[in-house]
């Protein structure tokens, strides 16, 4: 009778751990599939940016083809456009169209200017774009090194090489990498976020002679 009474007891805590694995099971699951599903909407919108971007890359390529023509050149003077240029880093696979501003829409399109001349032109160029984790943007920018070149082209198709004489990190709140007194020089400022310790990683290169 007791060796009945045990079974019984037996059973009935097999299933309660059963049930209770079922349960953990399910919510897991479910857990992994939110993940999965937000790292899949993820990936496609930083996707569709890159797709995006690749585009901005032809809208330049139209305009510099028609800026030959005296009225469009007057155009664009008169009225900064939507794509200023075009930044170029071999040594990292860059290759983006800069937005003429800055916002956090743009951001999410391309690089973009957020303080100085435009490209090409005597000034401190800061040019800015998200950190993706090795798949977007500037997240390689940290593999980048004091003599490394960087290739900007301005909105007449000419291309201009500038040598990284600078790399290091700042705080979010300062902007003294902004600085426009460059002394009558061509500088080109990147900035990117370090996506560890939330500071911000600065690149600066100046004009090859």
């Amino acid at each position: 009778m007791n060796q009945i009474l045990f079974c019984r007891k037996n059973n009935k805590l097999k299933e309660k751990y059963l049930k209770l694995y079922k349960l953990l099971f399910i919510s897991s699951s479910v857990i992994l599939l939110f993940f999965s599903f937000f790292l899949f909407l993820k990936l496609y919108k930083n996707t569709q940016n890159e797709l995006l971007s690749k585009k901005l890359n032809s809208v330049y390529s139209i305009s510099t083809l028609y800026s030959q023509n005296s009225i469009v050149e007057n155009q664009v003077q008169s009225s900064v456009p939507f794509v200023i240029g075009i930044i170029k880093i071999e040594k990292i696979n860059v290759n983006y169209s800069i937005l003429s501003n800055s916002s956090n829409d743009l951001l999410d399109i391309s690089v973009c200017r957020f303080a100085g001349p435009l490209p090409n032109e005597i000034g401190n160029l800061c040019i800015a774009g998200h950190n993706y984790v090795d798949y977007k943007f500037f997240s390689r920018l940290n593999e980048l090194n004091i003599n490394d070149t960087i290739k900007i082209f301005d909105l007449k198709g000419n291309c201009m090489e500038y040598e990284i004489f600078n790399k290091y990190e700042i705080s979010p709140i300062d902007t003294s990498c902004t600085n426009q007194n460059t002394n009558n020089q061509r500088i080109v400022t990147l900035v990117t976020c370090n996506n560890v310790n939330g500071k911000r990683l600065i690149i600066q290169a100046k004009e090859k002679k």
